[in-house]
């Protein structure tokens, strides 16, 4: 993994390499940031810089024996540690078992979660941990000689599964053996306990700008400019989330979107009943995505009604819509109660309501609002 590879993140990469051209890299480092933000890819990236045998000024070669040995995380000096399972009845869940399954889980996609994790290697319901047992063997591990004569890495990824178990680390945190790193990454720090949090530097992931989410899904050949963009808008920062959302974005929404709005301040009542009937056929996460790109775009035209001049966040074609909304008759009160309405119109799609039923009422309550009337029921 280059740090050229990794989505978004430019602050958390500059301060990484920073500290390492300076001299100062810390023994235990912390990578902390929401679910999608890139905190896995951020750290591969960064243990393949370490181990690059050619490393340049703002990234690895990608193509040494140091940097391929990592990009197949088989290197001899990278020890992993990340939730497991018991394997079977008796033995104790431990990361070893599941190194080759966390390699390839890793290869589809270093953007998964936690529960896709647990999920591909048949968790079902139980729950994944870091056991003291794996922290003992963590301890061995390190404090052997390293294999290739350099350094070495201990990547753990969600200490937050560690739990009280992560005492049994505290000395090795503290004062790892010579030419040892320890990486942590997580996406909780509430649930990493303090003794750890105070042994560890921590870097911040911060939410991937939308621009930097639209690039990551075109250099990766998943969606098309425009559905790029639209996905981004989305996806509240997560990488993770844009790809969720690409699995189930099955066109493009604009035009729907705009037709809707067409119907509304029309008041076209047929139209209504068709856009329903037509929607309730979709699937629930298609009907999802589509109601919180709505979202957006009235979110857009909230802020250009109160920013004049200033540049919306939306491809071109949606952005002079969303100029439009902000300049008609229609209140700051009556756009906020329109994404209010879109808001429980996705709660109760996401409960399993009936669809067409909840979309119909959706558009006749858009209806009452556009004309600032009370509907009474």
């Amino acid at each position: 993994m280059l740090f050229s590879n990794v989505v978004g993140q430019r602050a958390a990469k500059e301060g990484l390499l920073k500290m390492w051209h300076s001299n100062h890299f810390p023994h235990a480092l912390l990578l902390a940031g929401p679910e999608g933000t890139g905190g896995l890819a951020l750290g591969l990236a960064l243990v393949q810089y370490v181990f690059c045998e050619n490393r340049q000024e703002a990234d690895s070669c990608g193509e040494c024996a140091g940097c391929r040995k990592v990009s197949r995380m088989e290197h001899a000096d990278l020890h992993l540690s990340f939730p497991s399972i018991s394997p079977k009845p008796g033995t104790k869940a431990m990361s070893r078992y599941y190194l080759q399954d966390f390699r390839e889980f890793v290869s589809q996609t270093p953007y998964g979660t936690t529960y896709d994790w647990l999920q591909f290697i048949n968790a079902e319901n139980k729950q994944g941990n870091i056991t003291a047992e794996e922290c003992r063997e963590i301890i061995e591990t390190l404090n052997l000689k390293s294999y290739e004569g350099g350094k070495k890495v201990q990547l753990i990824w969600r200490p937050e599964y560690l739990g009280k178990e992560g005492n049994i680390l505290l000395k090795l945190i503290e004062e790892p053996p010579a030419d040892t790193l320890l990486i942590l990454i997580a996406e909780s720090t509430e649930d990493i306990l303090p003794t750890i949090l105070s042994r560890t530097q921590m870097v911040r992931l911060a939410p991937i700008n939308p621009a930097d989410i639209a690039d990551g899904l075109r250099e990766r050949h998943l969606a098309e400019a425009r559905k790029a963009a639209q996905v981004a808008h989305l996806a509240n920062g997560s990488f993770t989330e844009a790809l969720r959302l690409i699995r189930h974005a099955e066109n493009d929404l604009f035009p729907e979107v705009r037709q809707l709005f067409n119907i509304l301040f029309t008041n076209n009542g047929l139209a209504i009943a068709k856009f329903s009937e037509e929607w309730s056929k979709a699937g629930r996460e298609q009907q999802k995505n589509f109601l919180h790109y709505v979202i957006q775009l009235l979110e857009q035209a909230i802020r250009a009604r109160f920013i004049p001049g200033g540049e919306i966040a939306l491809p071109k074609e949606e952005a002079e819509f969303a100029q439009k909304l902000a300049g008609m008759q229609v209140g700051h009160e009556q756009l906020a109660r329109m994404e209010e309405a879109i808001t429980d119109t996705i709660y109760y799609i996401e409960r399993n309501a009936h669809s067409k039923t909840q979309l119909h009422a959706m558009c006749v309550r858009l209806q009452y609002i556009i004309r600032n009337k009370e509907l009474t029921l």
